[in-house]
């Protein structure tokens, strides 16, 4: 088997960020006397998202973007709380707030008997080890490197090297990273020189200006992928075969 080492991101891949922060927004946002609907929910997760690119692309720094993007939230519908208590009871409720997605526990559970497991994730330290440590996948992985800890976020290689040096006998080539973000996990994956594979339960189009090793629908894709060296350009095209295409 070619991959000794798995690493794997955490948010959209194993945990489900999009419930955290959900919860986490509207309470922080409740105690500031704001009680946003899905509308406004969404709006926040649109900027913090872009906030977040911003940081991956070395323009904006992270203490910066923990303030910023409630006050952008508040300017956008005109309200006039404090945005930097905002985004400290944010900080405080999201780290309460771990869950993972269906099938994450018993995709790591088989793929730890085979491979060495380890989390790679962008964030706050407090934040991600109090989300961790509210899901159970403690057996199967050996350690988890978060940004706030390394000093440099994905996709800089210098994370990965960082990454690379705490683990010990590590070879690029026999290690894969697995995620669902193109701009932290694929992208960084690429620029390190280790194999990767996008986690794209969605079936998005792959990106013409990034050389991927794998794109999986499904934690059952990624296991045959890793287990059984199935690459990607072997999956059969349900047009030419009349075979049921992915849905989700």
């Amino acid at each position: 088997m070619k991959y000794k080492t798995v690493l794997l991101d955490a948010d959209g891949t194993l945990m489900d960020f999009h419930r955290s922060e959900d919860e986490a927004v509207r309470e922080a946002l409740k105690k500031s006397g704001i009680c946003p609907d899905d509308e406004q929910v969404r709006t926040y997760s649109e900027i913090n998202d872009s906030l977040w690119k911003m940081l991956e692309r070395g323009e904006i720094r992270k203490e910066v973007l923990m303030y910023r993007r409630f006050e952008l939230f508040c300017e956008h519908y005109g309200y006039t709380a404090d945005a930097k208590r905002i985004g400290e009871d944010y900080k405080l409720a999201l780290s309460t707030k771990g869950y993972l997605l269906p099938g994450a526990e018993e995709f790591c559970a088989t793929l730890s008997r085979y491979c060495r497991l380890y989390i790679v994730t962008n964030g706050v330290d407090f934040i991600q080890k109090g989300r961790y440590a509210r899901v159970n996948l403690r057996p199967y992985i050996r350690e988890v490197f978060i940004s706030g800890e390394i000093g440099y976020e994905k996709p800089d290689v210098r994370y990965f090297e960082a990454v690379a040096r705490k683990i010990p006998d590590f070879e690029k080539e026999s290690t894969l990273i697995v995620g669902d973000s193109l701009t932290s996990d694929m992208r960084g994956g690429v620029n390190f020189g280790i194999d990767t594979c996008w986690y794209n339960p969605k079936g998005k189009e792959k990106p013409g200006d990034m050389a991927l090793t794998f794109d999986a629908r499904s934690f059952e894709e990624i296991l045959r992928f890793v287990l059984e060296g199935e690459a990607e350009h072997d999956r059969k095209d349900p047009k030419q075969t009349g075979a049921v295409a992915h849905t989700v």
